[in-house]
């Protein structure tokens, strides 16, 4: 087995945005991310998420593509962001793959999923 790797190589979403200044706006207003670097390129960051966003000009790019954000952490995101009043947020519940998942479809149409086992969401436990 290989030796634990301090700073292990990490996934990043990189997802289209047919206005940089909109997604930005959405992802920190709505979804408390911080920026990291916005020009024609966006950079944010929230906890251990981090997403990307480049600067598309065709809808098609972002109404095809989504990004899965697992963890422990679903459960309190999703009650924040039903507080927050985001838009276009799903329920909550168990699929049939056996996971408890909400979905949020951001101002340009990329599909955010949220998962956790149902056994990770305190209110299942």
């Amino acid at each position: 087995m290989p030796e634990p790797v301090a700073d292990p190589a990490r996934c990043i979403p990189v997802l289209a945005s047919l206005d940089i200044r909109e997604s930005k706006a959405f992802y920190v207003e709505k979804l408390g991310f911080e920026v990291y670097e916005a020009h024609d390129y966006l950079i944010l960051r929230r906890d251990e998420m981090e997403i990307h966003f480049w600067r598309a000009t065709d809808r098609i790019h972002p109404e095809n593509t989504s990004c899965y954000i697992r963890g422990g952490q679903i459960e309190a995101l999703y009650a924040e962001f039903k507080a927050r009043g985001v838009e276009r947020l799903s329920d909550f519940a168990v699929r049939p793959w056996n996971m408890k998942e909400f979905y949020i479809h951001d101002p340009h149409g990329n599909l955010l999923r949220f998962g956790c086992r149902p056994e990770e969401a305190a209110g299942d436990r």
